[in-house]
């Protein structure tokens, strides 16, 4: 199991926008392609308040390929992501990074 962490920085205000788009849209597309998330997170405390923070499970890098294609080509999708950044972008920044637990992890 590999854990791909990915953090949006948002743009000044824009937040709610990411966090409408994943609740009403973005999951619903992640479970019909089978992608699992592994949790989401905000930033209470750190260096941006404008951060959403979340993690995937992927069983391997061969699986995130191909889902992640899938997804990011899905019609629905690309309406979605349109339609939420209609008014401008949402994210000034994405980084992500691909995590794998160590023998003593209580995540495997």
């Amino acid at each position: 199991m590999i854990y791909e962490l990915r953090v949006y920085r948002t743009l000044p205000g824009r937040l709610p926008n990411l966090l409408k788009r994943f609740r009403e849209h973005t999951l619903r597309i992640w479970e019909r392609h089978g992608i699992r998330q592994a949790g989401f997170f905000t930033t209470v405390v750190g260096e941006s308040a404008s951060d959403l923070t979340y993690l995937v499970a992927w069983e391997s890098m061969a699986e995130r390929e191909t889902k992640w294609t899938a997804f990011q080509s899905d019609p629905e999708w690309i309406a979605a992501r349109a339609e939420s950044e209609k008014d401008g972008p949402i994210n000034a920044n994405v980084m992500n990074a691909f995590l794998t637990p160590t023998d003593f992890s209580s995540v495997k």
